[in-house]
């Protein structure tokens, strides 16, 4: 897959970020609650660092999503930091198109598996990868990984480890034609 594609209507355009897009970025992510906000500089080193495992959707010249991710070192697993969507870009199905358009890159091209961690109460999250799995044709499992007491001392809600196993290729392939 090419690392710019672009998709109807519209026009909306997914690419890999770059520094320069860090501060629409934190706007972004500030925007859509109840996403963590990390620092404007985070968000710059990961659209400089991670671009080849991040991914942007702009529309009409605008930020309008964003995907932060990474390989995990020494595994073959995709790891989505974060997902944000601005409100306007919603009910196009673009949290989804990112997650494929991320998954069809060079440098995921390893990854037999995609994970990501979620509170209990984040419906809408819950929701996108549910669809995704189902899409791909993936298995989808959680548990709960980072613990509110044991990790958080109780200032964060448990994040549950979500891991969708991705079909190979030639599964994915007969998943298509079906």
């Amino acid at each position: 897959m090419a690392d710019i594609e672009t998709l109807r209507p519209r026009t909306l355009t997914l690419r890999k970020p770059t520094s320069e897009d860090g501060s629409a970025i934190w706007d972004l992510v500030r925007s859509c609650k109840p996403l963590d906000e990390n620092s404007m500089y985070c968000n710059i080193v990961q659209a400089e660092h991670f671009s080849d495992t991040c991914v942007v959707a702009e529309m009409e010249g605008d930020i309008v999503g964003w995907i932060s991710g990474h390989m995990i070192p020494n595994e073959d697993a995709l790891f989505v930091w974060q997902v944000a969507v601005s409100p306007k870009a919603r009910g196009l199905g673009l949290g989804r198109r990112m997650l494929e358009h991320l998954i069809g890159r060079e440098a995921c091209a390893e990854a037999n598996q995609l994970n990501t961690t979620i509170t209990k109460d984040n419906e809408a999250s819950w929701a996108l990868f549910r669809s995704f799995a189902k899409h791909v044709g993936g298995e989808l499992s959680d548990e709960a990984h980072y613990k509110r007491e044991e990790h958080f001392d109780g200032k964060h809600a448990t994040e549950h480890m979500v891991t969708i196993t991705l079909p190979e290729e030639d599964d994915a392939d007969s998943a298509d034609a079906a």
